[in-house]
């Protein structure tokens, strides 16, 4: 097995990493300080052309594959987690806008959100009786003489308050039709300034704090037909084929979130003398250093792993499940030992792996917590045994 990225791989690779060491981590504690939004750096990411990594190339996109992806977003997480998220769910909506709408969808807004110029997409799914459990969601969207009416709540939408695109899940059909969990729920195109939609709140977080994250009421929002992504009544399987995406665009965040506080404590740990020696060279330092480099590698291998799956046009699910939940765990462990080796320091914000502490922390939490890709997974081991 070839582990080597290709060509164009290493490429992407490369501007992502030179972009965050030369624009994004300079400034990425003031951004974290402030809460400042990353509008000029999210245009300048749209102008090298990564916030359309996956998206094919009818519509301007660099149709370069989940690996590639996943290269990219650990790069820009090891610089600032912030905007590796809003550059991740860019992507995610370029791409499933143009392999799910209307060409006529597509064209109106792929081009336009990959090179900046739109600014971000948003998802708008959880609600703040139904996150783990989309398929309990309230909102709904009923027929008018010209499309659709949305009305209900949405919670935790990254980048909700800002976003030029929001794709919002909805109910469309009666709680007592036939089917299964999730039934009757459409995926739905809609504006961001669509009237009708009112930022409730702002979310005041641990981490990731130069991204905004908004609840959303939206209160008779009118939509096109043409605003349908994929089929009426198939949004809740659209939901989580995207979640199971997503989920290898956090295993790759957290990856490069942990890889920069872990760099930080290789250097730290290289240059603070105790009793007369760098301290890495104190048996238990070592040791956590050690444990904190395989973690890494075995988190971007089983990430990768998932990626390739993605790109071969493979099942996956399983996979992104495996890794974002071991990925995010311990990532999770990486940055707190990357903490722990900068003593006394690493608690105050003059040091990046505080910051890194706080951002990472959310990855255990988003697109399914640990728990959820624990039932995931156990469920395809069941399938997998009465097979």
């Amino acid at each position: 097995m070839d582990f080597t990225p290709t060509e164009d791989q290493q490429l992407i690779q490369r501007t992502a990493r030179e972009f965050a060491d030369r624009v994004l981590a300079p400034h990425a504690a003031a951004r974290d300080a402030n809460g400042e939004f990353p509008l000029t750096e999210l245009r300048a990411l749209g102008a090298l052309g990564l916030l359309g990594v996956t998206v094919p190339e009818a519509f301007g996109g660099a149709n370069a594959g989940a690996i590639a992806y996943s290269l990219a977003m650990q790069e820009l997480a090891r610089g600032d987690a912030s905007v590796a998220v809003l550059c991740s769910l860019t992507n995610m909506v370029g791409e499933l806008i143009a392999t799910r709408g209307s060409p006529a969808l597509a064209a109106r807004w792929v081009p336009r959100l990959i090179s900046g110029d739109a600014v971000i997409g948003a998802f708008a799914l959880s609600e703040p009786d139904a996150g783990s459990d989309a398929s309990a969601m309230r909102t709904f969207a009923t027929r008018t003489a010209h499309g659709w009416q949305i009305s209900g709540t949405k919670q935790w939408v990254t980048a909700g308050d800002c976003a030029s695109c929001l794709v919002v899940w909805a109910i469309t059909q009666p709680p007592a039709a036939p089917g299964g969990p999730g039934r009757g729920i459409t995926a739905f195109v809609v504006p961001g300034d669509a009237p009708g939609i009112t930022v409730a709140r702002l979310e005041d977080k641990l981490g990731l704090r130069a991204t905004s994250t908004a609840q959303l009421v939206f209160d008779r929002v009118e939509v096109g037909d043409d605003a349908v992504l994929g089929a009426v009544g198939g949004g809740f399987a659209l939901a989580m084929l995207t979640l199971d995406g997503g989920r290898i665009g956090i295993a790759s965040q957290a990856i490069g979130i942990a890889r920069g506080a872990f760099e930080a404590a290789l250097r730290y740990a290289s240059e603070r003398r105790t009793f007369g020696q760098p301290i890495i060279e104190h048996q238990v330092i070592g040791a956590m250093l050690a444990d904190a480099a395989t973690w890494l590698d075995a988190a971007s291998l089983m990430t990768l792993r998932a990626a390739a799956l993605k790109q071969a046009r493979k099942s996956y699910s399983q996979a992104s499940a495996m890794a974002k939940l071991f990925a995010t765990e311990h990532a999770w462990k990486v940055c707190d030992a990357a903490l722990q080796i900068h003593g006394g320091y690493g608690y105050v914000r003059d040091f990046p792996v505080e910051r890194a502490l706080r951002d990472v922390r959310v990855t255990r939490i988003l697109e399914g917590t640990s728990e959820i890709q624990r039932i995931v997974i156990a469920r395809n081991l069941l399938l997998g045994q009465l097979r």
